[in-house]
């Protein structure tokens, strides 16, 4: 998988890329075969950084149907010769979840395609899934033979089969078909969820990693043995310490920590910072600057796993260190500072976007602090990431922080939020859009009435529109 192209933020197909609401409603009043073009691309060439999380195929699928588009081109996509050569998800994920939004809104051309697609397509699973979700048993049954025949009645072919029903994340049709009265399909299916089950039991009563019987140093031994295999067991490691650490064992944890192997020194920075040993925040600082990348980022992962008032205190003096420690300290001055830190987490913002752009992950921390402790003239470069990032999560955490640090959020950005691809976003502008403007009632009402939409989304919707609320 590769970084896509993301065009500028000025452009319809930049906006329809980062899936703001400002690209909804500049598709709307661009010439349709211009804004079919850039949905299309959009949805057969993924623009999400992140599409495990990220959200745009509700976003997709109601832009098509406001402009009335076609799936020719996603069928197109779906049936190109290589979908059998690149099997990756990626590929066809996003066009898939949009067919099954088209689906359950009533599209039937959408419904052919996700029931053709299971039948013959790589990526078949995922079609199911959106099957299972909107399809009636009719249209699952009549998919049993071309999916069990996928598997043949092989050794081989019934293990994948087993894995595959066990690994669902849609168990309905599974179901639907162990009923089949037919050998090759139901039979089979029954005996694929059974051997499931059994080979989950059997990884359950094999559990791996130390016991709370072991020793201090088997631990560390433990943490050593998994870094030089590639495993970075830190953090479980920490938590084992917890089980078999007594207080004699202090002295071997601090000496671990100060110059022990990596593997066993990042497990012992990860322990003492869970603990909140008096000692850690030095050695944190020790370690921070090692010619060892691993044990530097394991030190800074373990301060910002810190709490209490001492890591806030170490946080004010690190906050200015041009380093990764520095950055960390920041973060946990969003985090966890008070009102007297806003200049520090201000600065670390600026110095973030200026450096590192409007997608740099520190953001995330920064944006949601600036927004925590209300620092108001953080607003203009709230308002800078909030229209350059390609990320909608970062964008939601910026308007989050725009609507408590920007009086004019009400009045701008939240009105073009309620068409954002985020509900989360949705939910903000749910709450804040100034309900003057027309386009925000009829949004709302919208909204209240899709049954698509998020409960949480409806819920925030009512609260403006509801029996109790002012009217819009």
């Amino acid at each position: 998988m590769f970084d896509p192209f993301i065009a500028p933020s000025g452009t319809l197909l930049g906006l329809l890329q980062r899936g703001r609401g400002d690209g909804t409603l500049h598709a709307l009043a661009a010439p349709r075969p211009e804004a079919l073009a850039a949905l299309n691309h959009c949805v057969l060439s993924d623009p999400r950084h992140d599409w495990q999380v990220e959200n745009r195929s509700l976003y997709y699928a109601r832009l098509y149907l406001d402009l009335d588009g076609g799936t020719e081109e996603i069928e197109r996509h779906l049936w190109d010769p290589e979908d059998h050569l690149d099997t990756d998800d990626f590929r066809t994920g996003l066009a898939l979840a949009v067919l099954g939004h088209l689906a359950s809104y009533g599209r039937d051309d959408a419904l052919v395609l996700l029931r053709r697609y299971a039948a013959t397509g790589a990526n078949w699973a995922w079609a199911l899934d959106e099957l299972a979700l909107r399809d009636d048993d009719a249209g699952l049954r009549s998919l049993a033979g071309p999916v069990t025949d996928r598997f043949p009645a092989t050794p081989q072919g019934d293990a994948e089969l087993a894995a595959a029903v066990r690994d669902a994340f849609e168990p309905r049709p599974w179901r639907l078909w162990a009923d089949d009265p037919r050998p090759a399909i139901g039979a089979r299916i029954r005996a694929a969820g059974e051997r499931g089950s059994f080979d989950r039991w059997q990884r359950q009563m094999r559990p791996g990693g130390p016991r709370p019987g072991w020793s201090v140093q088997a631990v560390f031994d433990w943490a050593q043995q998994g870094l030089e295999r590639g495993s970075v067991l830190h953090v479980p490691a920490a938590r084992c310490l917890t089980a078999v650490a007594g207080a004699e064992d202090r002295p071997l944890i601090v000496e671990a920590a100060r110059g022990g192997p990596d593997g066993a020194r990042c497990a012992a920075l990860h322990y003492l910072a869970e603990a909140r040993d008096p000692a850690v925040l030095d050695l944190i600082e020790q370690a921070a600057v090692d010619t060892s990348r691993t044990v530097a980022d394991a030190a800074v992962a373990a301060f910002e796993r810190m709490c209490g008032e001492s890591a806030v205190e170490r946080a004010r003096r690190w906050a200015h260190r041009p380093d990764a420690l520095g950055a960390s300290a920041s973060g946990v001055l969003a985090c966890r500072g008070v009102a007297q830190d806003a200049p520090l987490v201000l600065a670390a913002l600026r110095e973030t976007v200026r450096g590192d752009g409007p997608d740099a992950p520190r953001l995330w921390t920064l944006v949601d602090g600036t927004g925590r402790l209300e620092i108001a003239c953080a607003a203009p470069v709230l308002r800078h990431i909030y229209r350059e990032t390609s990320s909608s999560h970062l964008r939601g955490r910026a308007a989050q922080a725009l609507a408590a640090t920007d009086p004019s959020f009400a009045t701008g950005f939240a009105v073009e939020c309620l068409w954002d691809c985020e509900e989360t976003t949705r939910e903000v502008a749910a709450l804040h859009a100034e309900t003057g403007d027309i386009r925000v009632a009829e949004r709302l009402r919208r909204l209240a009435a899709d049954p698509a939409e998020e409960a949480e989304v409806q819920t925030a919707v009512r609260s403006r529109i509801g029996p109790d609320a002012p009217a819009v």
